[in-house]
């Protein structure tokens, strides 16, 4: 039953036409990773993966849990494509794990693993449902880690040879491509803060290396899909971030969020411009090369023209904000949440206005159409007695979420699709399975697939192509 922002059902409110649609083209998709929900990680030559290693290391993933079964999705595939047909998805986001398709990260290739992938994708058009690829989703193959990782300067070059078989081998079928999915992610909690696979505390110089390498992962990756893809194809990647919300809309509180929004402190590499700036427009940001000063990585100017290939989209995983005003200097300050704000499972404030400022505030800096790739809400979900899997709250979060979304397109910012985070409950990194994102509810000891009522929502909202969205 579809609720409106207040938990109303709409029959009691008051009769009201309905609010305008998304446009006719929109993509309605849900998004997966290889390792959250594959499993069979040791199933038909594929090789480890950093995350298989980071799972054995004492008190790194809660409960000590892994993603060695995860959803089954592996064998499960056809189960699967079959619940997306019947929600109506458009599209389907999922990630290629590197060493199911390459055991060692280089050199031979697996066939098995491929063949995979290949059923996988003629499954989805068959059923009428989009591909949509992601190269890299922080599978990095354990071969490549001991040999240095993505501090290794052959790294990137290692990511576009794996790249270019992907590409040959899918792209007959698949014309919508990301290369990473959130640098940000295993970059700072990777290599800086240890947080999550492969675990290293590196110094910031170091962690600024394996930034840079990982850029012109992107970059040669993009030039790979361009010069070897068999049918026309939309590039993209897929970065995330807090998004900085104003405080009101005057004109200082909104330049103090956009303020907020790109800066780059000098310490870590959690941030927007020090990513995003080289790939969109192919240098990095001043303030960041002020900010972190000697510890920047020696660079080139090819170097930086392999980062900045042309992009068609630009996808953002979008969960959360921050709140900033104007402070009596001008200068960016946060406000402090009230006591008792509303959190997520992930205990992530909930700010439905970061999916209307965040589309906005990309557009505004690199003119590109944006396409949300993630956004979602973990929720204490279960199968009630009933065999039903009521989660109210997610479908109030998407609600407010979308109906910003729906803003932003008004006031003008392209925005071409939106990916649920996740189609399935899968493996939630460093927090094992406590964290449940899906609009599938799915029983990891029976692995019985069970939709909650936000699944049922959302396909409405695929119906009626965002028409029937309060707020």
């Amino acid at each position: 039953m579809l609720h409106n922002s207040r938990g109303a059902t709409p029959a009691a409110r008051p009769a009201l036409p309905l609010p305008a649609s998304f446009p006719a083209s929109f993509t309605w998709g849900a998004a997966t990773s290889a390792y959250q929900i594959e499993g069979a990680v040791g199933a038909d030559g594929r090789g480890r993966s950093v995350w298989d290693d980071f799972c054995r290391l004492p008190g790194k993933v809660a409960d000590g849990q892994n993603g060695d079964g995860a959803c089954d999705h592996y064998h499960r595939w056809a189960e699967d494509v079959a619940l997306m047909r019947d929600l109506g998805l458009n599209a389907y986001r999922f990630s290629v794990a590197w060493p199911r398709v390459m055991p060692a990260g280089t050199g031979s290739v697996n066939a098995a693993g491929l063949a995979f992938y290949d059923r996988l994708v003629d499954g989805l058009l068959a059923a009428g449902i989009e591909p949509w690829v992601t190269l890299f989703h922080w599978d990095y193959p354990s071969e490549l880690y001991r040999r240095g990782g993505w501090l290794h300067p052959e790294s990137p070059r290692w990511f576009a040879d794996y790249a270019r078989v992907v590409v040959e081998r899918l792209s007959d079928r698949v014309s919508h491509w990301m290369t990473l999915n959130e640098a940000q992610c295993f970059v700072y909690l990777g290599h800086q803060r240890g947080e999550h696979g492969p675990g290293d505390q590196l110094e910031l110089r170091d962690v600024l290396r394996v930034a840079h390498h990982s850029l012109l992962a992107h970059g040669l990756g993009a030039q790979v899909i361009r010069a070897h893809a068999k049918k026309p194809s939309r590039i993209g990647w897929a970065p995330t971030g807090d998004v900085a919300v104003p405080a009101t809309t005057s004109a200082a509180d909104v330049a103090a969020a956009r303020e907020a929004y790109w800066s780059v402190a000098g310490d870590h590499v959690w941030n927007q411009a020090w990513w995003m700036d080289p790939v969109l427009r192919g240098h990095y940001p001043e303030q960041g090369l002020r900010a972190y000063g000697g510890a920047v990585p020696a660079f080139t100017a090819e170097e930086m023209r392999t980062i900045h290939q042309p992009l068609d989209f630009f996808g953002l995983n979008t969960y959360n904000g921050y709140v900033v005003r104007a402070g009596a200097d001008g200068r960016p300050e946060r406000i402090a949440r009230e006591p008792g704000a509303a959190t997520t499972h992930m205990q992530w404030h909930i700010t439905p206005a970061a999916l209307y400022w965040g589309p906005r505030w990309v557009h505004e800096r690199y003119r590109l159409p944006v396409v949300i790739t993630e956004n979602g809400m973990a929720g204490h979900d279960w199968v009630h007695l009933d065999g039903r899997v009521p989660d109210p709250a997610r479908i109030d979060y998407l609600s407010r979420y979308l109906a910003e979304l729906r803003r932003a397109i008004a006031d003008g910012v392209p925005v071409e699709g939106y990916f649920h985070w996740s189609l399935l409950d899968n493996f939630e990194w460093a927090e094992g399975y406590r964290r449940r994102f899906g609009l599938i509810h799915v029983d990891y000891t029976t692995q019985q697939r069970t939709l909650k009522d936000s699944a049922r929502w959302y396909a409405e909202v695929i119906r009626q192509n965002g028409a029937n969205i309060c707020g």
